[in-house]
Protein backbone atom coordinates (compact mmCIF):
# COMPACT_ATOMS: atom_id res chain seq x y z
CA UNK A 1 0.00 0.00 0.00
CA UNK A 2 1.07 3.79 -0.80
CA UNK A 3 2.33 5.62 2.18
CA UNK A 4 0.45 8.44 2.33
CA UNK A 5 0.97 11.76 4.30
CA UNK A 6 -1.62 12.99 6.83
CA UNK A 7 -3.89 14.54 4.80
CA UNK A 8 -7.15 15.54 7.15
CA UNK A 9 -10.52 15.34 6.24
CA UNK A 10 -11.15 15.72 2.44
CA UNK A 11 -14.29 17.37 1.06
CA UNK A 12 -16.15 15.13 -1.95
CA UNK A 13 -12.80 13.82 -2.56
CA UNK A 14 -12.28 13.13 -6.74
CA UNK A 15 -9.09 11.47 -8.16
CA UNK A 16 -7.69 12.55 -11.27
CA UNK A 17 -4.84 9.93 -12.63
CA UNK A 18 -2.52 9.82 -16.01
CA UNK A 19 -0.30 7.75 -17.16
CA UNK A 20 2.87 8.02 -19.39
CA UNK A 21 3.53 5.95 -21.70
CA UNK A 22 1.03 4.03 -23.74
CA UNK A 23 -1.86 5.88 -22.54
CA UNK A 24 -0.55 9.41 -23.44
CA UNK A 25 -0.22 10.47 -26.92
CA UNK A 26 1.97 14.13 -26.87
CA UNK A 27 1.98 13.72 -23.01
CA UNK A 28 -1.08 15.53 -23.11
CA UNK A 29 -2.61 13.44 -20.24
CA UNK A 30 0.26 13.71 -18.05
CA UNK A 31 0.32 17.43 -19.27
CA UNK A 32 -2.75 18.44 -17.64
CA UNK A 33 -1.93 16.66 -13.96
CA UNK A 34 1.27 19.16 -14.22
CA UNK A 35 -0.60 22.38 -15.03
CA UNK A 36 -3.16 21.14 -12.51
CA UNK A 37 -0.37 20.79 -9.81
CA UNK A 38 0.82 24.05 -10.78
CA UNK A 39 -2.14 26.30 -11.16
CA UNK A 40 -3.90 24.96 -7.56
CA UNK A 41 -0.19 24.82 -6.10
CA UNK A 42 -1.09 20.73 -5.12
CA UNK A 43 1.23 19.42 -2.37
CA UNK A 44 3.14 15.76 -2.80
CA UNK A 45 1.95 13.54 -0.39
CA UNK A 46 2.89 9.99 -1.79
CA UNK A 47 4.72 8.27 -3.65
CA UNK A 48 5.33 4.28 -5.04
CA UNK A 49 8.11 2.50 -4.58
CA UNK A 50 9.98 2.28 -8.19
CA UNK A 51 11.35 -0.93 -7.06
CA UNK A 52 8.26 -2.92 -6.67
CA UNK A 53 6.70 -1.88 -10.53
CA UNK A 54 9.21 -0.30 -12.90
CA UNK A 55 12.34 -1.91 -14.55
CA UNK A 56 14.73 0.37 -14.85
CA UNK A 57 16.16 -0.63 -18.22
CA UNK A 58 13.04 0.39 -19.73
CA UNK A 59 12.30 3.93 -17.80
CA UNK A 60 15.78 4.72 -16.50
CA UNK A 61 16.66 7.12 -14.09
CA UNK A 62 17.50 10.70 -14.29
CA UNK A 63 20.54 12.66 -13.09
CA UNK A 64 18.93 16.06 -12.41
CA UNK A 65 21.34 19.42 -11.22
CA UNK A 66 19.64 21.53 -8.19
CA UNK A 67 20.95 23.73 -5.67
CA UNK A 68 22.07 21.10 -3.17
CA UNK A 69 23.96 19.53 -6.07
CA UNK A 70 23.20 16.44 -8.82
CA UNK A 71 20.78 13.91 -7.59
CA UNK A 72 19.16 10.85 -9.20
CA UNK A 73 15.14 11.27 -10.04
CA UNK A 74 14.09 7.50 -9.97
CA UNK A 75 10.87 7.07 -12.58
CA UNK A 76 7.67 6.18 -10.50
CA UNK A 77 4.09 7.18 -9.76
CA UNK A 78 3.59 10.86 -7.45
CA UNK A 79 0.30 11.49 -6.02
CA UNK A 80 -0.50 15.17 -5.24
CA UNK A 81 -2.98 17.05 -2.92
CA UNK A 82 -5.15 20.54 -4.30
CA UNK A 83 -6.91 21.65 -1.24
CA UNK A 84 -10.22 24.44 -1.91
CA UNK A 85 -9.98 23.82 -6.06
CA UNK A 86 -12.74 26.07 -7.84
CA UNK A 87 -14.92 22.71 -8.04
CA UNK A 88 -15.35 23.06 -3.96
CA UNK A 89 -13.70 19.67 -4.06
CA UNK A 90 -10.51 18.20 -2.84
CA UNK A 91 -8.51 16.93 -5.81
CA UNK A 92 -6.18 14.02 -5.69
CA UNK A 93 -3.68 13.96 -8.97
CA UNK A 94 -1.97 10.51 -9.38
CA UNK A 95 0.86 11.57 -12.03
CA UNK A 96 2.65 8.22 -13.30
CA UNK A 97 4.34 6.67 -15.71
CA UNK A 98 2.94 3.07 -16.69
CA UNK A 99 4.31 0.19 -14.79
CA UNK A 100 6.59 -2.41 -15.98
CA UNK A 101 5.10 -5.02 -14.24
CA UNK A 102 2.99 -6.00 -11.16
CA UNK A 103 0.21 -4.25 -12.60
CA UNK A 104 -2.28 -6.06 -10.56
CA UNK A 105 -0.53 -4.79 -7.16
CA UNK A 106 -0.10 -1.81 -8.41
CA UNK A 107 -3.59 -0.80 -9.74
CA UNK A 108 -4.78 -2.38 -5.95
CA UNK A 109 -2.27 0.31 -4.70
CA UNK A 110 -3.97 3.41 -6.52
CA UNK A 111 -7.17 2.36 -5.40
CA UNK A 112 -6.53 1.17 -1.89
CA UNK A 113 -5.67 5.14 -1.73
CA UNK A 114 -8.45 6.24 -3.78
CA UNK A 115 -10.63 4.71 -1.41
CA UNK A 116 -9.00 5.12 1.75
CA UNK A 117 -9.40 8.94 1.20
CA UNK A 118 -12.92 8.92 0.28
CA UNK A 119 -12.91 9.16 -3.03
CA UNK A 120 -16.11 9.85 -4.88
CA UNK A 121 -15.12 9.74 -8.38
CA UNK A 122 -12.07 8.86 -10.61
CA UNK A 123 -11.29 10.56 -13.59
CA UNK A 124 -8.71 8.65 -15.73
CA UNK A 125 -7.04 10.81 -18.43
CA UNK A 126 -5.16 9.29 -22.27
CA UNK A 127 -4.18 10.55 -25.30
CA UNK A 128 -4.80 8.23 -28.47
CA UNK A 129 -3.06 9.16 -32.08
CA UNK A 130 -5.63 9.77 -34.25
CA UNK A 131 -6.57 10.98 -38.05
CA UNK A 132 -7.39 14.23 -37.25
CA UNK A 133 -6.54 17.79 -38.13
CA UNK A 134 -4.93 20.19 -35.81
CA UNK A 135 -6.62 22.84 -37.05
CA UNK A 136 -9.76 21.67 -35.33
CA UNK A 137 -11.14 21.26 -31.75
CA UNK A 138 -9.66 18.40 -30.72
CA UNK A 139 -12.18 15.40 -29.73
CA UNK A 140 -11.97 13.91 -26.24
CA UNK A 141 -14.69 11.19 -25.87
CA UNK A 142 -15.93 9.78 -22.67
CA UNK A 143 -16.79 6.71 -21.33
CA UNK A 144 -18.60 5.05 -18.22
CA UNK A 145 -19.64 1.85 -17.46
CA UNK A 146 -21.68 4.43 -14.48
CA UNK A 147 -25.14 4.60 -15.44
CA UNK A 148 -25.37 7.55 -13.05
CA UNK A 149 -22.37 9.26 -14.66
CA UNK A 150 -23.91 8.48 -17.69
CA UNK A 151 -27.52 9.85 -17.00
CA UNK A 152 -25.93 13.30 -15.33
CA UNK A 153 -23.32 13.65 -18.51
CA UNK A 154 -25.25 13.55 -21.86
CA UNK A 155 -21.68 13.22 -23.60
CA UNK A 156 -20.53 10.11 -21.54
CA UNK A 157 -21.07 7.06 -23.28
CA UNK A 158 -20.68 3.18 -22.30
CA UNK A 159 -17.08 2.24 -23.66
CA UNK A 160 -17.42 -0.29 -26.89
CA UNK A 161 -13.53 -0.50 -27.35
CA UNK A 162 -12.00 -4.19 -27.75
CA UNK A 163 -8.12 -4.89 -27.98
CA UNK A 164 -4.90 -4.62 -25.88
CA UNK A 165 -5.17 -1.88 -22.88
CA UNK A 166 -3.24 0.39 -20.70
CA UNK A 167 -2.94 1.04 -17.08
CA UNK A 168 -5.92 2.98 -17.74
CA UNK A 169 -7.73 0.70 -18.96
CA UNK A 170 -7.05 -1.81 -15.99
CA UNK A 171 -7.71 0.83 -13.47
CA UNK A 172 -11.42 1.89 -14.73
CA UNK A 173 -12.01 -2.32 -14.59
CA UNK A 174 -10.68 -2.41 -11.53
CA UNK A 175 -12.70 0.49 -10.16
CA UNK A 176 -15.58 -0.16 -11.73
CA UNK A 177 -15.49 -3.41 -9.71
CA UNK A 178 -15.00 -1.76 -6.43
CA UNK A 179 -18.12 0.08 -7.17
CA UNK A 180 -16.06 3.60 -7.46
CA UNK A 181 -17.68 5.80 -10.17
CA UNK A 182 -14.98 6.04 -13.18
CA UNK A 183 -14.77 7.98 -15.91
CA UNK A 184 -12.74 7.93 -19.13
CA UNK A 185 -11.48 11.07 -21.10
CA UNK A 186 -9.04 10.26 -24.28
CA UNK A 187 -8.13 13.28 -26.04
CA UNK A 188 -7.48 11.86 -30.06
CA UNK A 189 -3.86 13.97 -31.35
CA UNK A 190 -3.41 14.53 -35.10
CA UNK A 191 -0.62 11.45 -36.09
CA UNK A 192 1.35 13.83 -38.22
CA UNK A 193 1.66 16.25 -34.84
CA UNK A 194 1.76 13.48 -32.43
CA UNK A 195 5.33 14.46 -31.00
CA UNK A 196 5.37 15.77 -27.63
CA UNK A 197 4.35 18.23 -25.70
CA UNK A 198 0.69 18.74 -27.79
CA UNK A 199 -1.15 21.69 -25.52
CA UNK A 200 -4.06 21.75 -27.39
CA UNK A 201 -4.82 18.10 -27.00
CA UNK A 202 -4.32 19.08 -22.82
CA UNK A 203 -6.18 21.95 -23.55
CA UNK A 204 -9.03 19.86 -24.92
CA UNK A 205 -8.46 17.39 -21.64
CA UNK A 206 -8.96 20.59 -19.15
CA UNK A 207 -12.23 21.93 -20.99
CA UNK A 208 -13.69 18.46 -20.14
CA UNK A 209 -12.84 18.66 -16.58
CA UNK A 210 -14.05 21.65 -16.66
CA UNK A 211 -17.51 20.27 -17.25
CA UNK A 212 -16.75 17.08 -15.46
CA UNK A 213 -16.64 18.97 -12.56
CA UNK A 214 -18.51 22.16 -12.77
CA UNK A 215 -16.17 24.56 -12.12
CA UNK A 216 -13.74 26.99 -14.63
CA UNK A 217 -9.88 25.74 -14.23
CA UNK A 218 -7.04 28.44 -15.08
CA UNK A 219 -5.82 27.97 -18.07
CA UNK A 220 -2.77 30.30 -18.09
CA UNK A 221 0.00 29.14 -19.99
CA UNK A 222 -1.87 26.37 -21.62
CA UNK A 223 -3.71 28.36 -24.06
CA UNK A 224 -1.51 30.15 -25.46
CA UNK A 225 1.14 27.07 -25.80
CA UNK A 226 -1.84 25.77 -27.42
CA UNK A 227 -1.69 28.86 -30.01
CA UNK A 228 1.45 28.59 -30.71
CA UNK A 229 1.86 24.77 -31.31
CA UNK A 230 -1.38 25.26 -33.85
CA UNK A 231 1.01 27.77 -35.33
CA UNK A 232 3.77 25.87 -36.11
CA UNK A 233 2.05 22.82 -37.10
CA UNK A 234 0.49 25.06 -39.53
CA UNK A 235 3.83 26.56 -40.87
CA UNK A 236 4.80 22.54 -40.95
CA UNK A 237 2.25 21.98 -43.22
CA UNK A 238 2.56 25.00 -45.68
CA UNK A 239 6.42 23.74 -46.39
CA UNK A 240 4.69 20.49 -47.43
CA UNK A 241 2.07 19.52 -50.64
CA UNK A 242 0.94 16.53 -49.17
CA UNK A 243 0.64 17.37 -45.48
CA UNK A 244 -1.21 20.29 -46.78
CA UNK A 245 -3.12 18.20 -48.45
CA UNK A 246 -3.96 15.30 -46.40
CA UNK A 247 -4.72 18.25 -43.69
CA UNK A 248 -7.28 19.50 -45.78
CA UNK A 249 -9.00 16.07 -46.33
CA UNK A 250 -8.87 15.48 -43.02
CA UNK A 251 -10.94 18.92 -42.10
CA UNK A 252 -13.64 17.77 -44.85
CA UNK A 253 -13.94 14.79 -43.44
CA UNK A 254 -14.16 15.90 -39.69
CA UNK A 255 -16.50 18.88 -40.73
CA UNK A 256 -19.19 16.38 -42.85
CA UNK A 257 -18.95 14.27 -39.49
CA UNK A 258 -19.73 16.85 -37.28
CA UNK A 259 -22.81 18.71 -38.89
CA UNK A 260 -25.13 16.79 -36.47
CA UNK A 261 -23.01 17.93 -33.55
CA UNK A 262 -24.04 21.62 -34.85
CA UNK A 263 -27.38 21.51 -32.75
CA UNK A 264 -28.58 23.74 -30.41
CA UNK A 265 -27.72 21.67 -27.03
CA UNK A 266 -24.03 21.64 -28.39
CA UNK A 267 -24.61 25.61 -28.82
CA UNK A 268 -26.07 26.17 -25.52
CA UNK A 269 -23.13 23.88 -23.91
CA UNK A 270 -20.67 26.07 -25.29
CA UNK A 271 -22.27 29.24 -24.34
CA UNK A 272 -22.63 28.05 -20.76
CA UNK A 273 -19.11 27.44 -20.25
CA UNK A 274 -18.55 30.73 -22.12
CA UNK A 275 -20.39 32.49 -19.24
CA UNK A 276 -19.07 30.10 -16.53
CA UNK A 277 -15.50 31.40 -17.59
CA UNK A 278 -16.54 35.11 -18.05
CA UNK A 279 -17.97 34.96 -14.44
CA UNK A 280 -15.04 33.65 -12.87
CA UNK A 281 -12.99 36.86 -14.47
CA UNK A 282 -11.00 34.03 -16.53
CA UNK A 283 -9.15 34.05 -19.85
CA UNK A 284 -12.04 34.06 -22.61
CA UNK A 285 -9.74 33.02 -25.71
Amino acid sequence: MIELRETGDLVDPVVIAAFEGWNDAGESASGVIEHLVEVWGAELVAAVDPEDYYDFQVNRPQVLGTDEGRVVRWPTTRVFLAKDTPSGRDVILVHGIEPSIRWRHFTADILGLALHEGAQLLVLLGAMLADVPHTRPIPVGLSSEDRDLRSAHEDIEPSTYEGPTGIVGVLADEARQADLPTVSCWAAVPHYAGGPPSPKASLALLGQLEELLDCVIDDSGLADAARAWERGVDELAATDDEVRDYVRQLEESQDAADLPEASGDAIAREFERYLRRRDDGGPLG
